[in-house]
């Protein structure tokens, strides 16, 4: 165990690092700081087509916070895409003890009492810093970082961290800036007011889905 604390992890996401275990067995934890990071822009946020249509269908029930634990365990899972994983123990206990003090959140997407995907992160100040995401039917955590991203628009936040750029981040808009860059859009962050949006109505949510459309 490395003895990282809570308080120890939210100074170390303020000065832009995070941490990662190399598999899910790896009891050793490393900071990690990108000489490029990935973020996703809130005020440009990109829903393609298809998926507009399949979010539209209410193929899942949205709840936030209401499993953490079993999110992140999702998050562990291996995958067909990722055989393995970078969240070890410690990360899960970590990360439990900062959803208690209400720094950590997750969205979850249910069918049927069933957990089908999610995602979860952390919050500080006007900054979401995006940790892990999983699917256990199609589009599932998809669905969540869509929800996830009109929730901070409602809360006021203005980064959205997702540490690095994948294809499937891609299509949300998701673009690579230097690390002088991103901090400089930390540091403006951390001192905005804001408060992750558990609660979204369905006219809210909707709304949010039409501002999308500009940019497909």
């Amino acid at each position: 165990m490395s003895g990282l604390t809570p308080q120890i992890l939210l100074d170390a996401y303020a000065s832009g690092i995070f941490p990662m275990a190399e598999t899910r067995h790896d009891n050793d934890l490393y900071w990690i700081d990108p000489d490029i990071r990935g973020v996703l822009p809130l005020e440009a946020f990109h829903i393609p087509r298809r998926l507009r249509k399949t979010i539209r269908a209410y193929p899942f029930e949205i709840r936030c916070n209401s499993d953490f634990h079993g999110t992140v365990r999702g998050c562990a899972e291996p995958q067909g895409n990722r055989p393995e994983t970078w969240i070890n123990d410690e990360i899960e206990q970590l990360y439990a003890r900062l959803f208690d003090m209400g720094f950590a959140h997750s969205v979850e997407c249910w069918d049927n009492g069933e957990l089908m995907g999610g995602l979860y992160g952390v919050s500080l100040g006007g900054a979401f810093f995006g940790e892990s995401m999983f699917s256990r039917a199609r589009d599932a955590s998809k669905v969540a970082l869509c929800h996830l991203a009109a929730r901070l628009r409602k809360g006021g936040f203005v980064l959205l961290d997702s540490q690095f750029v994948t294809d499937h981040l891609r299509q949300f808009g998701a673009a690579e800036i230097g690390r002088t860059n991103y901090r400089k859009k930390l540091a403006a962050a951390l001192k905005v007011n804001a408060e992750f949006q558990p609660e979204l109505s369905d006219s809210e949510f909707e709304a949010f889905i039409q501002s999308t459309t500009q940019t497909s």
